[in-house]
């Protein structure tokens, strides 16, 4: 890739070129800002059997604690990232950081699921603003490629290994505390690092007069929106309910607007360009797809292992230990074999791997034991993930032009945010019609045959869609290996105007 105009600079005059004395304590403040992110999805997932009893959330709401979050997140980070690069990196991880406590402490103290969903998304809201800043920075601050590759190993460690950290102590928090500190320990965290990153992080901004794409922002997240709701609203009234034939075409109608807007538009949020190439675009879907079976797994695991095997919550914590083991394993040994055997059999036999492990979750009952059930499908789910998620990482970067490199990179964490919202929605509206035919078929009385009948109902939907990703890995993507330098590139979403630099040193 060619240099930047970030890189073309003379080194003796741009500050942000030289070598900054504090950047190893900038890098100890933005790896923890990145912890809370990735702490944030896992942590509440524990949590969130306490926080449905204690708030009286229906069992239709109660994915909103998650999807309120991933869609915020997952929807608003392009725009994040074009937003830091132009009012100022730091600048926008601070703003990020403060408003992501203030917002965890609105949720922390929430007296009724309003409160505690409004919380949320405003949480993933400001996470969108803070992580592609968080990103950047590293790359500004570090310029030398050796000192940059450590950073960026660092950084990479802690996206891998939060989920694991956010698993055991929201057990401990939730069992010892209560569910509300899972929220409220991200605060005084969060402020903290704030204070510490005014003061150590240096400022870097991109030139040019920024452009935001609004129009595709509204109607893309509006839709989307739209769209999780009316899952939401099938589950309550019927898919045949007015609501929820209103509500489905309204998210239709907006999601085409929004891909009208786009092709239309001198600077879109999302170039359709991207798209075109055959193997970025199979990516996208398996990552799309992805989201969506594993976010689902873990929503009905955790109600499994808290209600079904009585696990306390700390337990059920341990419990999904091997899973984040398993993908840590797997990619690192992903990693080796790339450059060797091209994205496609990583790709496509990864997603085999968990399809099968997802197969094997369809198999627990209400007399099943982890053991001999929930850690082998664990195992073969999380190694399979693991592998699938590096040649993911690849094949959205190799061959994109420099001036989607910041797109590319972030739609692979954009879609498996937005895949995970609208499938946690569309597979807890797929349980709970299916525990309450289970019901209305075997009497009032096989509540717990129901509920599991439910999970493992949803447990087959997930399962076929991750058969769906499996054929459009094995077709659309193709037996040419990457390019050897950018195929360890983290893909954390990177802002549009620096992520080509990061593409091109590591």
């Amino acid at each position: 890739m060619s240099s930047t105009t970030t890189e073309s600079r003379d080194p003796a005059t741009d500050p942000y070129r030289a070598a900054d004395p504090r950047r190893w304590v900038a890098l100890g403040v933005i790896a923890i800002a990145q912890l809370m992110v990735v702490l944030d999805a896992s942590i509440v997932n524990i949590a969130l059997p306490s926080a449905q009893r204690a708030l009286h959330i229906s069992d239709a709401n109660r994915q909103w604690a998650i999807t309120a979050y991933a869609l915020a997140f997952g929807g608003l980070l392009l725009l994040g990232g074009r937003i830091a690069d132009f009012i100022g990196r730091k600048r926008a991880f601070v703003i990020g950081l403060v408003g992501f406590g203030v917002a965890s402490a609105i949720g922390g103290i929430a007296q009724n699921q309003g409160e505690l969903f409004a919380a949320r998304g405003l949480q993933g809201a400001f996470a969108a603003l803070m992580a592609p800043a968080a990103l950047s920075l590293i790359t500004v601050t570090f310029v030398e490629p050796r000192e940059r590759a450590k950073a960026f190993a660092v950084y990479g460690g802690i996206s891998g290994g939060g989920a694991a950290l956010g698993l055991i102590l929201g057990g401990l928090l939730t069992e010892y505390a209560s569910w509300r500190w899972t929220l409220l320990v991200n605060t005084p965290i969060a402020i903290g690092t704030a204070i510490a990153g005014f003061l150590v992080v240096r400022e870097s901004r991109a030139e040019g007069k920024p452009h935001y794409d609004i129009p595709g922002v509204v109607t893309s997240t509006l839709g989307l929106l739209a769209l999780v709701y009316g899952f939401t609203k099938a589950n309550e009234n019927g898919w045949s309910a007015t609501s929820t034939i209103v509500l489905l075409s309204v998210a239709v109608f907006l999601l085409a607007a929004f891909v009208v807007i786009e092709r239309r538009t001198a600077e879109p949020l999302l170039p359709p360009r991207v798209f075109t190439e055959r193997n970025r675009a199979g990516a996208f879907l398996v990552s799309l797809l992805i989201g969506l079976s594993l976010f689902g797994m873990f929503l009905f695991l955790v109600y499994y292992m808290q209600g079904t095997l009585h696990y306390s919550a700390l337990k059920s914590g341990l419990a999904f230990l091997p899973f984040s083991a398993g993908i840590v394993v797997a990619a690192t040994f992903a990693s080796g074999l790339l450059p060797r055997i091209g994205p496609r059999p990583l790709m496509a036999g990864g997603t085999a791997a968990a399809a099968i492990g997802m197969l094997l979750f369809t198999q627990i009952g209400v007399d099943s034991g982890y053991a001999s059930h929930v850690l082998p499908a664990e195992i073969v789910m999380s190694l399979g993930m693991g592998f699938a998620f590096v040649a993911l990482s690849s094949t959205a970067l190799v061959g994109v032009d420099e001036r989607d490199a910041g797109v590319a990179s972030a739609l692979v964490n954009t879609t498996q945010q937005v895949g995970g919202s609208l499938g946690t929605a569309l597979l807890n509206t797929i349980a709970a019609t299916a525990t309450a035919t289970y019901l209305k078929d075997h009497g009032a009385g096989r509540v717990a045959q129901a509920l599991v009948h439910g999970y493992t109902v949803a447990f087959w939907w997930g399962l076929g869609a991750l058969v769906v990703a499996v054929v459009l890995a094995a077709t659309l993507v193709t037996k040419q290996r990457p390019a050897a330098p950018d195929t360890e590139i983290d893909t954390v979403p990177t802002p549009l105007e620096q992520a080509e630099e990061l593409a091109a040193t590591l």
